[in-house]
């Protein structure tokens, strides 16, 4: 069983943290309050070091704002989109969402925005090629390759990228190498047609094989 480590955010149930209120209750490891000033300014420094950063946070809440419980997050995108300053638009689209992608782009051009995409298996490259073992080309022998897609849409030059529904490590890399801004759009999800969260739901119920691993699982741990 693996070990728990400290407690954090994660393990307290406590929302809209303030925890200097003398009239809410917080747990005794409480982040908040064990944070040092020169760790909370350390954070708030970036923000008035990068006027990019302090730009994105400051739009970012207008957004969350006005479309409170309103807009869908697709309109929450074109919204932040628009409201800084973006033109050109990237999408890095799993090549199963291709369809959703091109009714994103399409919305995206209606309004105003010029956008670019790049699937998944453009440049046609082998499994192989990457060292990936025969026997895991079941969904297919060519190579998924977010760090092209990076590339890519740097080379054509988007302010802001869009990932619709990258696998699980391909998004990752495809975060670490794209020069823009990105955000996600759709997780994929090929079981529960994209709605990650159900697992977490229905984890007493359905999926209670995630709270509970099988023996020989814990013990490899």
């Amino acid at each position: 069983m693996a070990k728990e480590g400290k407690h954090s955010c994660i393990d307290c149930a406590v929302t809209l943290c303030d925890a200097h209120n003398p009239h809410k209750a917080f747990p005794a490891f409480c982040i908040s309050r064990k944070m040092t000033e020169e760790q909370r300014n350390a954070s708030l420094k970036e923000y008035f070091n990068d006027p990019e950063d302090k730009k994105v946070v400051q739009v970012a809440a207008t957004v969350e704002s006005d479309g409170y419980k309103i807009w869908p997050r697709v309109q929450e995108t074109i919204e932040f989109a628009k409201r800084m300053g973006f033109t050109k638009i990237g999408i890095a689209t799993c090549v199963a969402l291709i369809k959703e992608s091109r009714m994103l782009a399409k919305m995206l051009r209606a309004h105003g925005f010029e956008v670019y995409g790049i699937s998944c298996k453009a440049g046609e490259v082998p499994k192989t090629e990457l060292g990936i073992h025969p026997k895991y080309h079941g969904p297919g022998h060519i190579a998924c390759n977010p760090i092209l897609q990076a590339q890519l849409l740097a080379e054509e030059g988007t302010e802001f990228n869009i990932v619709m529904g990258l696998c699980v490590g391909h998004d990752s890399l495809f975060y670490k190498y794209s020069k823009a801004l990105t955000t996600t759009l759709v997780v994929k999800d090929r079981v529960l047609m994209h709605n990650t969260v159900m697992p977490l739901y229905t984890a007493e119920q359905y999926y209670q094989h995630l709270l509970h691993p099988p023996e020989e699982e814990k013990e490899s741990e």
